[in-house]
């Protein structure tokens, strides 16, 4: 696939200066309303379809921490971005074939939902931080693993050599309020720790939710459009 043309983004630098304020801002209220320190939630930007141009201004606005869900796009920018001490996401779900590749230049995934996907990744080369997704939907072919197989894929990652696991990850279903959403990983983050004291992080919420999901304990912020505007249409 393409990566979009390295030219400048139609959000202007300010434009994009004032949606990241405006996150920071949403992000350190919600944390207050929590009584929790902004300072303990990661704010990851996704970037997806979006050229390296737009994530170097994000560089220079003091962000690091960026996240793509497309492996071929993800490997491309990481490469033309190498000299940046960025931390990059891959926050999309990962082939099986693609898992060594994803590997070399993610600083974490936020995907792992299956046993096969924990073999493929695990090395004895060089350690991974990873996030188990759940799904909490009732589709099965969404992504993420059905909260009733959690513990046995927690085992799993546990037991694979260069993984770490960091906590849990989902997505709030289309049609239910995002904080009951939330509040369920909450309770599943609660349980986890059972087996895996300190896998402590949650990851969830993204532009229309971040608030929410702050509220319940994120320590992960996957946000896009409310930072980064429309994304591109590629041709």
């Amino acid at each position: 696939m393409a990566l979009p043309d390295a030219t400048p983004s139609e959000l202007s630098s300010s434009d994009l200066a004032t949606r990241l304020g405006a996150v920071r801002t949403g992000v350190a209220d919600a944390a207050r309303e929590a009584g929790r320190d902004p300072a303990g939630i990661t704010t990851i930007v996704v970037t997806k379809f979006h050229p390296v141009s737009l994530i170097e201004e994000l560089y220079a606005l003091g962000v690091r921490h960026v996240g793509e869900n497309r492996h071929q796009e993800a490997q491309s920018k990481a490469a033309l971005l190498a000299d940046l001490d960025l931390s990059w996401h891959f926050v999309g779900q990962v082939q099986g074939k693609k898992a060594r590749q994803v590997r070399a230049y993610a600083d974490v995934i936020h995907s792992v939902d299956r046993e096969s996907l924990v073999t493929a990744l695990g090395s004895e080369e060089s350690s991974l931080d990873c996030f188990i997704q759940v799904n909490l939907t009732d589709d099965a072919m969404r992504g993420g693993v059905d909260p009733l197989n959690l513990s046995a894929l927690v085992d799993s990652l546990l037991a694979a050599p260069g993984l770490r696991l960091l906590g849990l990850m989902a997505v709030a279903p289309l049609g239910e309020e995002p904080r009951r959403a939330f509040a369920r990983m909450r309770e599943l983050s609660v349980e986890l720790r059972t087996q895996a004291p300190m896998a402590t992080a949650l990851s969830m919420g993204m532009s229309q939710d971040y608030a929410a999901a702050v509220l319940e304990g994120a320590t992960h912020l996957r946000i896009g459009t409310a930072i980064t505007g429309i994304r591109p249409v590629l041709s």
